[in-house]
């Protein structure tokens, strides 16, 4: 792919998603439904997938952003359901995948065979956390669809280079296997821990937004590249990375957090275009590569057919069974278990932890969210691209591009329905959080106060008393004026929220603070076209407004992924 090429491509991708984004339409489903149509525009040249740029350029940002989002404390309360879906679903899908290639493709061995079944087993979450976060899913929904996409990656791949090199013919023995497993996942956890503990100790220490910023950038590349260099995980590490710095954000500048998070936002935005504008103008490539072949077309297809319906299937079997399995454990072994726990010290493990519990209708959902992605179409190229001669090499890149369409264009246009159809939103939440943040505005006020209150003497002592004793009061009267706000505001929405017929929720709330927002700027302007507001000073007013309406949308989002 040409710079010309490129420049096209990522224009026209972003134009599609500025189109869907602004008519409320799932902009994943439509840059990909639109470069299916352009992939057959006469005079289009090829454009193929390098692999290497995809897995080392395009992931790790994404990967990364994603991570920065998620809540550590819902990450790590979900962390059975992640696994779960993670990793132990990931091999799941890779056997029960290759089970059904190996009994319907002739030419295909059982390496080659569960070699498909990982390039195709992890789903891509970009359109399924588009779709939820548009439609209001419930945080802990959210959390485990985040927190899935973060580590089925990193199984899918690790699974990918191990049976990459067994159906090269390199003969590996069950403890090289767990070997390598093993490696991947130490490697990636030792490389992204350092990174992000180094990289927040020196963004603590260099008060520079913009140094800071770039850092950030830099991060996710640097511990893809050298985890993967070292025969580690390069998605663990970026995730670990991802996950300790989004952590540690609040204890850096106020600046560099302004400044990364609408950054990112907007890397999201032209990185998914691209890829799924990538995944879509494959399909005139891929049926070039049909015609010729010199395997029946029909034969391709009915396998491509079976495999699709064998992933689609494979994910809600396992999500219920989960979901069943916990049912009888909880109602007949749980006590069993507790009293057993009771009995001796040593049996305490038998208790298990708590996770949040998700109803029929939210692991439904969740077992809907199978929308494969990039990952899968790069791993199948890397496979392709592999100089060694492979089983039916030719037939894994066409079976992959059919499930990463079918799956997107399937599950990803009927995902709305369903969650509309079950009801699997949660406006209460987002009421909640508004009540939160009141309470905590007015703990933060209240402890300033203190703080007022506690140093006056040594401020005193030091700057004067009367000097101080003047500043003092005029900060003390302005936060007790906040801190009695908070409080009206609190009352008011409780009462509100016991007198209301109707529920407004969270997201229809900002709708209406929004519009505030956009009033106070509009007055803003007119004074100062009036000529009764200097310019400076309106630019430090529209600063404090839009920091309003900034915190207004992190809070929204955060909300949504974590």
């Amino acid at each position: 792919m040409d710079t010309v090429e490129l420049l096209i491509l990522l224009v026209g991708s972003l134009a599609v998603t500025g189109f869907a984004r602004a008519k409320g339409l799932p902009a994943p489903l439509l840059v990909t439904a639109v470069a299916l149509a352009a992939s057959f525009l006469p005079g289009l040249p090829p454009i193929e997938i390098d692999s290497e740029v995809i897995l080392t350029l395009i992931l790790p940002p994404l990967l990364y952003s994603a991570a920065l989002d998620v809540s550590w404390q819902s990450f790590r309360t979900s962390i059975k359901q992640i696994r779960r879906l993670g990793i132990f679903l990931v091999i799941v899908t890779a056997l029960a995948v290759g089970l059904a290639a190996y009994i319907i493709i002739p030419d295909m061995d059982w390496p080659a065979a569960i070699l498909l079944g990982a390039i195709v087993a992890p789903p891509d979450a970009v359109s399924a956390a588009a779709i939820g976060r548009k439609l209001g899913l419930p945080r802990r929904v959210m959390t485990v669809l985040s927190g899935e996409s973060l580590i089925n990656d990193a199984a899918s791949l690790t699974l990918v280079r191990v049976f990459t090199l067994i159906a090269a013919g390199t003969s590996l023995t069950i403890w090289q296997d767990l070997g390598i497993f093993g490696l991947a996942i130490g490697v990636g956890l030792a490389v992204g821990g350092v990174l992000g503990v180094l990289v927040h100790w020196i963004r603590q220490r260099i008060n520079d937004p913009v140094v800071e910023t770039i850092m950030s950038i830099l991060l996710p590349f640097v511990a893809y590249i050298l985890a993967e260099d070292l025969s580690g995980s390069g998605v663990i590490a970026v995730v670990t990375a991802g996950l300790y710095i989004g952590y540690n954000s609040p204890k850096e500048g106020y600046a560099t957090r302004l400044q990364e998070r609408p950054l990112w936002t907007s890397i999201d935005v032209i990185l998914e275009g691209f890829v799924f504008a990538l995944i879509g103008l494959q399909l005139n490539t891929v049926v070039q590569d049909l015609i010729k072949s010199e395997r029946s077309l029909g034969q391709t297809i009915t396998a491509a057919a079976v495999v699709l319906a064998v992933v689609i299937v494979v994910r809600p079997l396992f999500v219920f069974e989960s979901y069943v399995r916990n049912r009888f454990n909880g109602r007949w072994l749980r006590p069993l278990r507790i009293r057993l726990s009771r009995g001796h010290p040593s049996l305490r493990w038998l208790r298990g932890s708590a996770e949040p519990k998700l109803n029929w209708r939210e692991l439904t959902v969740i077992s809907w969210t199978g929308m494969r992605g990039v990952v899968t179409l790069a791993a199948a190229v890397s496979v392709v691209a592999n100089p060694v001669d492979i089983k039916a090499q030719d037939t894994i890149f066409v079976i992959a591009f059919f499930v990463t369409v079918g799956t997107l264009l399937l599950q990803g246009l009927s995902l709305p329905f369903v969650i509309r159809r079950l009801k699997v939103q949660d406006p209460a939440e987002g009421e909640e959080d508004i009540r939160s943040e009141m309470r905590l505005n007015q703990r933060t006020t209240e402890a300033a106060i203190q703080l007022l209150d506690d140093r006056k003497p040594e401020w005193s002592a030091q700057f004067g008393t009367d000097a101080v004793e003047a500043v003092v009061s005029r900060l003390k009267a302005r936060l007790e004026r906040q801190a009695e706000t908070f409080r009206r505001d609190a009352e008011e929405e409780e009462s509100e929220e016991r007198n209301a017929p109707v529920r407004l929720s969270g997201a229809q709330i900002q709708d209406i603070r929004r519009e505030l927002l956009d009033r106070r700027r509009e007055i803003v302007l007119e004074e100062r076209e009036r000529g009764n507001l200097d310019e400076e000073v309106m630019r430090r007013v529209l600063v404090t407004l839009d920091a309003e309406e900034l915190a207004m949308d992190s809070a929204q989002a955060s909300r949504s992924r974590s």
